[in-house]
């Protein structure tokens, strides 16, 4: 048959011009596919060492190739082409069916029948920057990020200050240009640091930040008032939580970018998807571990130079704020935006229902949170809620964050 009557996999519906798991299980199940075109400058041959091309009419191994003929082109080594694969769906049950154990062994075999030319055409330069690239919403960082990091909490630090040494409606102006200043700080910390979405942040996850925050700053003062049978006035907000919480986006900031580096690092070392994914999550673990200390040590001595006692309610939620902001910066939005949304939920529901308590017959309602809070504090609900979505996310980042496809060049 001559390469005109040649024919190509089928595309998987509502893909055009695509290609995903179902084409490749089509083209390994029904085996319709013959050779395709030869590579470019190649000749249709393969590199020295390369395994022999299979013969015969069909090779849909070549066929794979032909549909990941860029990522085969760039990859400077096996790990990429599983990364690449990886990220488009593909798992070990799709490389079964193209008789390989698993993803790597598969991109092995792509890899080595990629003609030598190809990869020797490109420099040095690129061969090492292909594998550090960044994907999913993990750009290289401007030069300042580390410095931006620190505006936030200098500009609380420097509100809080004009507050103590003000009174009255001056107090209240201070308070306000204070607030909208850590607001401008934290943009800018957050848009040119490696916590940076490369994707469209949806509004509902700003809406439900801005509604943890305020109610860190006053949701305990509001319950603490509640459940005494107020509130008879205005309750004072949580400077200490305020404070604490800004001064942590500098650690947040440094340790998204050690965990990137970190993750990026083990690419080139490790020899398959499975021995990545060990090396990232301890990782992980520890960065996440490393900035709830720092959390918590900058809470405490927030709270000791106001002579309160330190928020636990805070700490909770500085953990959740770093889990989903990390998770945003790779490209992973929909989690996030349900567990803040979750935590919200739980914080309103639990302040609604102390005051539907005092409904005639309704004592029940407010019983659960009265019960806590005179056991362990306002702080108790924040802790809960947050750390539980906390938690989940933790999960989640565990799960998604360590796949090479995450940090490795190909990724969509």
């Amino acid at each position: 048959m001559s390469r005109e009557q040649q024919v190509d996999a089928p595309r998987a519906p509502g893909s055009p011009g695509g290609w995903d798991v179902r084409s490749e299980e089509l083209v390994a199940d029904a085996a319709l596919v013959r050779e395709p075109d030869a590579w470019r400058g190649s000749g249709g041959g393969v590199g020295a060492g390369a395994k022999p091309a299979r013969r015969g009419a069909v090779d849909p191994v070549k066929a794979l190739m032909h549909r990941h003929r860029e990522l085969c082109e760039r990859a400077v080594d096996p790990l990429e082409i599983a990364a690449g694969l990886e990220a488009h769906g593909v798992t070990d049950r799709t490389a079964a069916r193209f008789r390989h154990r698993d993803v790597f062994a598969l991109a092995e075999e792509m890899y080595a029948r990629v003609p030598r030319d190809e990869r020797d055409d490109r420099g040095e330069g690129e061969r090492g920057a292909s594998v550090l690239a960044p994907s999913r919403g993990a750009p290289e960082v401007p030069a300042g990020w580390a410095l931006f990091a620190l505006l936030p909490g200098v500009a609380c630090g420097l509100a809080a200050v004009g507050i103590e040494l003000s009174e009255g409606r001056a107090r209240y102006a201070v308070g306000l240009g204070g607030a909208l200043a850590v607001a401008v700080a934290l943009r800018v910390a957050l848009r040119y640091g490696p916590l940076r979405s490369a994707h469209h942040v949806a509004p509902a996850t700003r809406a439900w930040v801005c509604l943890l925050v305020a109610y860190a700053l006053f949701g305990d003062g509001l319950m603490r008032a509640a459940v005494a049978g107020g509130p008879d006035g205005l309750w004072a907000p949580s400077t200490a939580a305020a404070l604490g919480l800004s001064l942590a986006v500098a650690p947040a900031v440094w340790c998204a970018r050690l965990f990137a580096v970190g993750a990026r690092g083990r690419l080139p070392l490790s020899r398959g998807l499975a021995e990545f994914t060990a090396a990232v999550r301890p990782l992980l673990v520890g960065i996440v571990a490393l900035y709830l200390c720092a959390l918590g040590a900058l809470l405490v001595g927030a709270a000791a130079v106001y002579g309160v006692p330190a928020s636990a309610g805070a700490w909770a939620l500085g953990a959740l704020l770093l889990l989903s902001r990390l998770l945003s910066s790779y490209g992973f939005t929909r989690a996030p935006l349900l567990m803040l949304g979750a935590a919200v939920a739980v914080e309103a529901v639990s302040l609604a229902s102390v005051f539907a308590g005092r409904l005639p017959g309704a004592a029940w309602l407010a019983a659960p949170v009265e019960v806590a809070v005179r056991a362990w504090g306002p702080g108790a609900v924040p802790l809960v809620a947050c750390g539980a979505a906390a938690g989940v996310l933790l999960l989640h980042s565990l799960r998604v964050l360590s796949r090479a496809s995450a940090h490795g060049d190909g990724a969509p």
